[in-house]
């Protein structure tokens, strides 16, 4: 096994500190650049960032490993093989391995929440001597989560499909039309009913046989009670009409209906020619 000798160690630790000592590490709000992501809950949120920022085309030493943070904890980092997400980021939070080597130590969130909102800054974090770290700032992000918004109508008696989007949907509420007050229409783990049935693969809840009393507002709520979406729904015999007419306007005409529309063409056709042999006389 090679060894490198300890002058060529001190060297690798003063250019990783030299490269520290021109940005304030210490003080996240220091920081002027930031950049700007928005998603929607449930979607995947990629965090922009690059180590060659601050070390140019110069692969970073083996003693320097890649750290997101937010302004109150850690939430990744890597440093090999060795991974550590916070807690309510397991599972979610990963770091390209095969793009990490161009430079690309980009953050990415899966099944982001509401709660995932909030400003996110990388570090290249050197190992010193006796347990002391330095970290270099990268990149500041602003992450910004939004939840779903819809209006549907529906006819009576049909069903209606309610996007849960995410696993951490736990709650359905509902406040009718004439309504102020919300009630409860389902919980993560309920047993499926005449009426609600929940997707046993998919993040769907199906409320069956619409009626005219089911028109208003639906909400489904994470664990923490943030809204994942809002559904205004209305009820009524118009929507079923309607669609009824579009249905029957895009049928493709059957074989009686064809010889009825050519039989009129030819009607028509023999009518303009007399009107242009009369026109000549």
């Amino acid at each position: 096994m090679k060894t490198i000798p300890k002058r060529q160690w001190f060297f690798v630790h003063l250019h990783c500190f030299l490269i520290g000592s021109l940005v304030d590490s210490s003080s996240l709000s220091s920081i002027p650049e930031s950049l700007s992501v928005t998603s929607l809950v449930g979607n995947q949120a990629v965090l922009p960032c690059s180590w060659k920022q601050r070390l140019g085309a110069q692969a970073p030493p083996a003693s320097c490993h890649i750290q997101w943070a937010t302004p109150d904890d850690t939430v990744f980092e890597q440093r090999g093989e060795q991974k550590w997400q916070a807690e309510e980021f397991e599972g979610r939070a990963e770091v390209s391995e095969e793009k990490l080597g161009s430079g690309d130590c980009s953050l990415i969130i899966s099944d982001v929440q509401i709660g995932d909102t909030g400003r996110y800054e990388s570090f290249l974090v050197v190992d010193g001597r006796r347990n002391v770290k330095t970290r270099v700032f990268i990149q500041s992000v602003k992450l910004s989560v939004f939840d779903h918004k819809s209006l549907q109508s529906r006819g009576p008696g049909e069903d209606l499909v309610l996007d849960l989007y995410t696993r951490h949907s736990v709650r359905v509420v509902f406040q009718g039309r004439n309504s102020s007050e919300w009630s409860d229409m389902w919980m993560r783990g309920d047993e499926d009913s005449p009426r609600l049935e929940k997707h046993p693969l998919n993040e769907q809840l199906t409320i069956k046989k619409l009626a005219s009393s089911d028109e208003g507002t639906y909400k489904v709520l994470d664990a923490n009670g943030l809204a994942v979406s809002t559904v205004q729904l209305s009820v009524n015999e118009k929507y079923t009409a309607r669609k009824f007419y579009q249905t029957q306007e895009n049928q493709v005409p059957t074989d009686d209906a064809a010889k009825s529309s050519c039989s009129a063409l030819l009607i028509l056709s023999v009518l303009v020619t007399g009107f242009q042999i009369i026109h000549l006389l």
